[in-house]
This record gives C-alpha cells, sequence and structure tokens, in this order.
C-alpha cells in the first residue's frame, strides 16, 4: 500500500512533531498536564495509525487505520479548540496548528472514502 513521497505520511509526522513541542510548552510554561496529555495522545496517535495503514495487509486493514486515524485528527481537533476557547493556546498557536490539524483531516477524509468507495464497487471483498 505504500507509495514513495506519501503525503499524509509525511504531514502527519510532521504534525505529530508540532504536538510533542506544543506538548512541552503547555507543560513547562503554562503547567497544564491534563488537557494537553490528551492532546499529545490522539495528535500523535494519527501518524502511528496511518504507519499502520501504510503496513496493513489487506485494504481492509489499510482502510481501518485510515479510518482510526481520520477520528484521532478529529479528536485533536476538539482538544486544540478546548485550549483556544480556555486560554491555554493564544489565538496564534491554535489557529495555526488547527490549521496544519485540518489538513490532516481533509487527507485522511479523501482517503477513507476512496477506501470505502473501491470497497463498495467490488463488494466489499478485499
Amino acid at each position: 500500500m505504500a507509495k514513495e513521497d506519501n503525503i499524509i505520511q509525511n504531514k502527519s509526522f510532521e504534525f505529530a512533531i508540532r504536538v510533542v513541542n506544543l506538548y512541552r510548552h503547555l507543560t513547562e510554561e503554562r503547567k497544564e498536564y491534563v488537557l494537553s496529555k490528551q492532546l499529545l495522545r490522539s495528535g500523535t496517535s494519527i501518524g502511528a495509525n496511518v504507519e499502520e495503514a501504510i503496513g496493513g495487509q489487506t485494504r481492509k486493514d489499510f482502510g481501518s487505520k485510515m479510518s482510526i486515524a481520520y477520528k484521532e485528527a478529529r479528536e485533536t481537533r476538539y482538544w486544540l479548540r478546548l485550549m483556544k476557547a480556555t486560554d491555554y493556546l493564544n489565538e496564534k498557536q491554535a489557529d495555526s496548528m488547527l490549521h496544519d490539524c485540518e489538513e490532516n483531516l481533509r487527507i485522511l477524509s479523501t482517503i477513507t472514502k476512496t477506501i470505502y468507495k473501491k470497497g463498495t464497487e467490488s463488494g466489499g471483498n478485499s
């Protein structure tokens, strides 16, 4: 299933780096440990699930892991919005992270819709 220069693989990894750095900032500078831990878990899980999908043995396995990555990206968006609304993140920080999160969501949504469409066209047996 893997392709050279996989855009979602790269973008989800780069996003995970940003999430880890944001987690460090929130825990060291803001002394916030609960919400930031949730963000760390969901934000790094996106790329981890993409990696698992790429290593998947079947189309169904690939689709399942990409679907989980999409759900983790949605959860990450929630935590970022909550941190913005509660002033743990300023508008600039939040909007930058949310932009990258939305970009991952758009790509993952397209991938999961394509996999689902191909699965239903072939009778779902893959």
